[in-house]
């Protein structure tokens, strides 16, 4: 039974992982009570944009909630320059229903399918983590923000013996969301995995290459570094369809560049489609961005 941490050990937990954490308003009894399903057993993490700027206003928002959604609105709002805001220990109103399936996977640390029903209240049974960011896959996502979501949900993972497949984003709980926008989940959980591998709030080695960020990162058309410097790597592997660039929006030429790396690497036919797999990406080297 993964009983909810008491308000001190989630802040302390947090907080040995060394995140910055700021204790917001009255966070420790702010909570929607028994509604839905309760609050617990919990099983993962997931984490969210807040389609919002600013961090003053998107915590209150996330505090207060608004006529149609009161709140709280997650457990914790994570700025831009990385900081941890703890609104709630207690249930929230962050997850909403999702699939059954994916909380099955969750449970037993296995990738997740694509959520095809809405059938079990999410926010029973999930921490959330909302992150400031308008969500629209321009608005960057800063390394110190970045740092704060691995760092967050790694510490809850410690603290409940959790792997990182626990950990999931918005849209993959359910297939009404898109968030969290303009970063890979897989990403995301492949440093939540090195960082679990290591002391709490211990310097980690970051890879030499840009790991797979996954088929959807790509086919979200995202606006990225990582675009950028796959384009460059392609350049330089003569596989060019740029007219110019390439920069850091996903296109047609990206596609079409792509293409011709995986013909190079022997593929044909639908395996030679322009969207980037792990064998491909793996080969190509992608300097970590």
């Amino acid at each position: 039974m993964a009983n909810p941490l008491s308000p001190d050990r989630l802040a302390s937990a947090l907080r040995a992982e060394g995140c910055r954490v700021v204790e917001y308003g009255a966070w420790r009894t702010r909570d929607r009570g028994n509604r839905g399903d309760g609050w617990g057993p919990v099983h993962g993490v997931i984490i969210h944009h807040t389609v919002s700027s600013g961090t003053d206003s998107s915590v209150e928002l996330c505090y207060d909630g608004y006529s149609e959604l009161p709140g709280p609105l997650c457990h914790g709002v994570i700025a831009k320059d990385g900081t941890v805001y703890l609104i709630s220990a207690g249930r929230s109103n962050h997850a909403g229903l999702g699939d059954s399936d994916v909380l099955d996977a969750v449970i037993a640390e296995r990738p997740v399918p694509e959520p095809s029903e809405d059938s079990v209240d999410g926010n029973a049974r999930f921490y959330g983590f909302e992150c400031v960011n308008l969500g629209n896959g321009s608005d960057p996502w800063l390394a110190e923000q970045l740092d704060a979501i691995e760092r967050a949900a790694a510490a809850l993972c410690r603290a409940y013996g959790w792997g990182a497949a626990s950990v999931i984003g918005h849209r993959e709980w359910t297939a009404t969301k898109v968030d969290p926008r303009g970063f890979s989940m897989q990403t995301m959980r492949e440093r939540i995995d090195r960082r679990l591998g290591h002391k709490p709030n211990a310097d980690v080695p970051a890879p030499e290459f840009e790991p797979f960020p996954g088929v959807d990162f790509f086919r979200s058309y995202p606006r990225s570094a990582i675009v950028t410097a796959m384009g460059r790597r392609l350049v330089d592997e003569g596989c060019s369809a740029y007219a110019e660039g390439p920069g850091p929006q996903w296109t047609v030429a990206d596609l079409r560049s792509y293409a011709r790396w995986q013909r190079k690497q022997g593929f044909t036919g639908n395996d030679a489609d322009g969207w980037p797999g792990r064998v491909t990406w793996d080969a190509l080297r992608v300097p970590k961005v």
